[in-house]
């Protein structure tokens, strides 16, 4: 009971500095990892940004070092059902009581940053953010765990992120494309905030993008002094990929190298894409030990890959996917990846999506792959109420025959969707992660106070003296 007091008494406290509140400056994070002894300097790090497949990548390239007898700590976000899915080493979350630990380390230079800002600037001052802290927790928890390397997903942007006082030995740019308005209003405005993760020495791999956004990584990586640029399609692609029971059998090409034979455990072709990506930013964080790595190690690294909603099956007769696509570019790849893996008879869209999206891009992305449209809302302050989705549901499937219906919640709306299913039909449920989080949470529960999933890092096997997978491009933790 008192480790089960402690991680809710953090949590509480992690949610009372206001979850969703940014502000645009580096100075908390910094004045706090600084108070921390700056730990994330001390790690060599893949740092990813992009619109879309970030998440996916982070957990890829996690996959691949644990396959490669690399320590790993991936730090991803948001969370969809525990804001301990954030902290992983070796695919496993940190436990509730280390998670407390962690906090409570943290909280007491966090207070007095928070202090410091409040004598300097006065009583309304900006506060340490509730990602600032999570992030600052993850720093050192990577430390002190310790993981050979830190694979971290940016929380939104790059540039003023929290994350971006990591290293950058890798960054990884997934597609970009327009989402947080904040950002920018277009995809190279937007890329000018996300290559702010590219540093002096970092090797850049960089998904298929605009000409434009192209322009801008390229520009930036000559500015700065990165070490090389690496793109999908050139340095690193996928060389085939047809459809396979549970995912898709895939080839992949690492400059003349190509891997065949992977079985990816995901569905649709932006998935090949991200794991292309993320081979690309595992070669490039090993450099010349990649050459000397074993096909198979790439093949079982890929292989374990596991996504939590992204195109997650969570039921059965009928088949209930999971998608958190929350904008136009990540709704049409849903689509797509739907109607190429898989032979529905009709497909039930279930939709609810946060304020600030392109709900009608969104919902346009999805009008040819519906049959039925349940629109919804879930519980959270910038939920879009369901009578401004269901006009605008309306008005996208207007002419076509599909029926859209709205219902009160996500429950309601499941059991609506689950009633019109019939043998052979689908049930998608997207829009939001906060959507798929709930969804998740109806299918697949999780304890969020549990202990059985405590990360335990075991005393490594006497090393081969002439494999060493990182030491080969200097990351040996120096800076």
């Amino acid at each position: 009971m008192p480790n089960v007091e402690a991680y809710e008494r953090a949590r509480d406290g992690l949610e009372r500095r206001g979850p969703g509140r940014m502000v645009p400056d580096l100075a908390r994070i910094t004045r706090l990892a600084e108070l921390l002894g700056d730990p994330q300097r001390g790690l060599p790090s893949v740092h990813v940004t992009g619109t879309n497949g970030k998440g996916s990548v982070v957990r890829m390239v996690g996959a691949l070092c644990s396959a490669a007898g690399i320590t790993a700590g991936t730090y991803t976000s948001p969370h969809l059902q525990s804001v301990r899915e954030r902290f992983g080493v070796a695919g496993r979350s940190i436990s509730p009581a280390r998670f407390a630990e962690v906090y409570d380390e943290v909280a007491v230079l966090a207070d007095l940053v928070d202090e410091e800002s409040r004598r300097r600037d006065g009583a309304g001052a900006d506060q340490v953010t509730y990602f600032e802290f999570l992030t600052a927790m993850a720093y050192w928890w990577f430390a002190d765990t310790p993981v050979d390397v830190a694979v971290v997903e940016v929380g939104m942007g790059g540039r003023w992120d929290a994350t971006n006082l990591l290293r950058g030995d890798v960054a990884v740019i997934n597609a970009v494309a327009v989402d947080h308005p904040q950002l920018g209003a277009d995809p190279a405005e937007i890329a000018g905030e996300k290559v702010g993760i590219v540093k002096a020495g970092t090797h850049v791999v960089s998904a298929p993008q605009t000409p434009e956004v192209t322009d801008v990584v390229r520009r930036t990586a000559d500015t700065v002094g990165a070490s090389a640029v690496w793109t999908v399609g050139a340095d690193v692609a996928v060389v085939s990929r047809s459809v396979a029971i549970g995912g898709q059998l895939l080839a992949l090409r690492v400059g003349d190298r190509v891997v065949d034979d992977v079985l990816l455990p995901l569905f649709g072709a932006h998935q090949a894409e991200n794991a292309a990506l993320a081979l690309g930013a595992f070669a490039a964080l090993t450099g010349a030990a990649f050459d000397d790595m074993e096909d198979d190690v790439i093949r079982h690294g890929l292989q374990a890959v596991v996504v939590p909603g992204r195109m997650e099956i969570v039921h059965r007769e009928p088949t209930v996917l999971l998608d958190g696509a929350h904008n136009p570019h990540a709704a049409a790849a849903l689509a797509a990846a739907v109607e190429e893996s898989f032979g529905f008879r009709e497909l039930v869209l279930v939709v609810a999506c946060l304020e600030g999206k392109d709900l009608t891009g969104i919902l346009t992305a999805l009008r040819g792959a519906a049959s039925h449209v349940v629109v919804t809302t879930v519980p959270s302050p910038r939920a879009v109420p369901v009578t401004t989705l269901h006009d605008a549901a309306v008005a996208v499937w207007e002419g076509t025959g599909v029926a859209v219906e709205a219902a009160a919640d996500l429950d309601e709306a499941v059991d609506l969707a689950l009633g019109i299913a019939a043998e052979g039909d689908g049930v998608l449920v997207t829009g939001s992660l906060h959507t798929v989080g709930a969804a998740r949470q109806r299918f697949l529960p999780v304890d969020d106070v549990a202990d059985d999933d405590a990360v335990v890092v075991e005393p490594a096997d006497e090393p081969d003296e002439a494999f060493d997978p990182l030491g080969e491009v200097g990351l040996d933790g120096d800076e």
